[in-house]
């Protein structure tokens, strides 16, 4: 990983007095972008706010989720440049990176599931249990994964 820090970026993001805060602050944007636009549908899939269609609620906050990973995605890999080997060495970020694919993989699997039969429970129907445990579940691992993130700092 010493390769990786050793590069131009993991050195400026090591050196410079702002681009490290500036570029966290963008991974930061881009968290709350995702974490929100997932909230927000996760609850519908609980039962909240059953008078939204979750077919129409999922097309308008869906773009807003992908968007989200233009901002994370090259900002963590700036942070992780700067820092690669105690990353690496870390539990925590191990947990987080696992987390990351649990949830990736919980809307998968709810997306090729449940979100197929949507149109049966779209409006005013109580979802049925696989999309609300799909929903529940996506809250408790995107919330962990923040935890995550932030306990980083710290460990």
């Amino acid at each position: 990983m010493g390769v990786i820090e050793s590069t131009a970026l993991g050195l400026a993001m090591r050196q410079s007095m702002w681009l490290y805060p500036v570029v966290e602050i963008v991974h930061l944007v881009g968290i709350a972008l995702l974490v929100g636009s997932i909230a927000v549908f996760d609850l519908r899939l609980i039962g909240f706010s059953r008078g939204l269609s979750v077919r129409r609620l999922a097309a308008h906050l869906l773009p807003w989720t992908l968007a989200s990973f233009l901002l994370i995605l090259p900002s963590g890999f700036m942070m992780f440049a700067a820092h690669a080997s105690d990353f690496i060495a870390s539990n925590v970020f191990a947990l987080k990176m696992c987390l990351i694919l649990a949830a990736g993989t919980n809307a998968a699997l709810f997306h090729a599931g449940a979100m197929r039969g949507a149109v049966n429970w779209d409006v005013d129907a109580m979802p049925p249990p696989a999309a609300r445990a799909a929903g529940a579940l996506s809250l408790l691992l995107w919330v962990s994964v923040i935890a995550c993130g932030r306990l980083l700092a710290y460990t």
